[in-house]
């Protein structure tokens, strides 16, 4: 009869994960095979430990345990059971623990191969138009790429790579040593063969046993719409090539964004500035404006006030979900001269009399008055508001 679950890790049937863990790692210390040599049973108790440690931590395993026991777990007498896999390599469990292999199999196999290249970061940086449109952007860098004489193999030609003879082609070298418990195992990457499984007995000339080399080569980045200072570019395979053949690492490359002398981003919102003259937002007109899609005619309404808005709908960002692009505003701006002519400054004076504002006369009367003590004529829509200050 198999043992019972609870019974082997010694542990009450209402224990806990954590309850669990501290039970199984006590259990697998005590009866790990390196820990009793000359003990031909230690191996199997240990895989009892492990296969109760391995259901007992899955919460629909456990369950189907505690109510239908270990037929439950076969699928056998109650027609229902849950088809638990004990298949797989019990040692997994010790690994996550202790970090080694206690049966001497299991990963224990060749090794997976050349590892991959390392990721590798660069800056780009955009016009404000290249980031709104999006842009193919050629760019050199400097990365290693597969050695061609060797074709990535590091041997030399005529040869080829052989199973390491320190770690018998794993990668990895099993390392004894002495513990309060006995022999305890441990792996370590081989230094040999830097974990590859082989080694070279000719290198090649050209990239010495490494299988790359440095170089500067020439991509072109698709840069999508829409893009802002701070975004990262993720292209799958286009790093450094690994070692000996090993596949390529990533390439992230951010962006940097310029700033813009006529537009300022918010978002998917560009804004921009017109300026405008105090006659022109009065009486209206009609302008060219440079957008980022070429020139458009704004109309400027008669009686614009200083910060109105002209929004222009979809000449924008484009929204990162692909869903079109946002507005631009363009802000008016109304410019007030600061010097007028003899003439502007009279038909300016005439205007403010017209509609009754009061304007400083004196700098009227300065304009057209040949001396201070001269008066304006006296038919001079401005002379009777400056004439009439004079004499009182």
């Amino acid at each position: 009869m198999p043992s019972d679950y609870y019974e082997l890790l010694d542990v009450s049937r209402d224990a806990g994960e954590n309850d669990l863990k501290r039970a199984y790692r006590r259990k697998a210390r005590e009866h790990h095979p390196d820990a009793n040599p000359g003990d031909a049973g230690a191996e199997a108790r240990f895989k009892e430990i492990s296969e109760a440690y391995a259901v007992l931590s899955d919460p629909k395993a456990r369950a189907t345990y505690d109510r239908y026991g270990h037929e439950g777990l076969r699928g056998g007498a109650s027609g229902q059971g849950f088809d638990f896999d004990f298949s797989g390599n019990l040692s997994d469990i010790f690994e996550s623990f202790f970090g080694g292999n206690p049966f001497g199999g299991g990963r224990r196999g060749r090794a997976s191969g050349p590892p991959r290249g390392d990721d590798q970061e660069i800056v780009v940086d955009l016009e404000f138009a290249e980031a709104i449109f999006g842009v193919d952007r050629p760019i050199d860098i400097g990365t290693r790429v597969s050695c061609a004489d060797c074709g990535g193999s590091g041997a030399a030609a005529g040869t080829a790579p052989t199973v390491c003879r320190d770690c018998d082609g794993v990668g990895q070298v099993r390392q004894v040593r002495q513990s309060f418990l006995g022999q305890m195992v441990t792996t370590a990457p081989c230094i040999r063969c830097r974990g590859i499984g082989e080694e070279i007995a000719a290198p090649c000339r050209s990239c010495r046993g490494d299988g790359r080399l440095a170089e500067t080569v020439s991509i072109v980045i698709r840069v999508p719409p829409g893009v802002d200072t701070g975004a990262t570019l993720r292209l799958g395979g286009r790093g450094p090539v690994g070692p000996r053949g090993g596949p390529a690492g990533d390439l992230y490359v951010h962006l940097r964004v310029a700033e813009s002398d006529e537009f300022v981003r918010q978002g998917d919102l560009l804004l921009a500035e017109l300026p405008v003259t105090m006659l022109q937002a009065a009486l209206g007109t009609t302008v060219s404006f440079d957008t980022l899609d070429g020139p458009r005619e704004l109309e400027v309404k008669a009686g614009t006030q200083p910060n109105d808005t002209i929004r222009l709908n979809g000449l924008g960002v484009p929204r990162a979900n692909g869903r079109g692009r946002g507005d631009l505003h363009v802000v008016v701006r109304v410019d007030i001269p600061k010097k007028l002519s003899k003439s502007e400054t009279a038909l300016l004076a005439e205007v403010a009399a017209e509609r009754g504002e009061h304007v400083n006369v004196r700098a009227v009367a300065t304009a057209h008055v040949e001396s201070p003590s001269d008066e304006l004529d006296g038919d001079h829509p401005s002379a009777r508001r400056w004439n009439w200050r004079r004499k009182h």
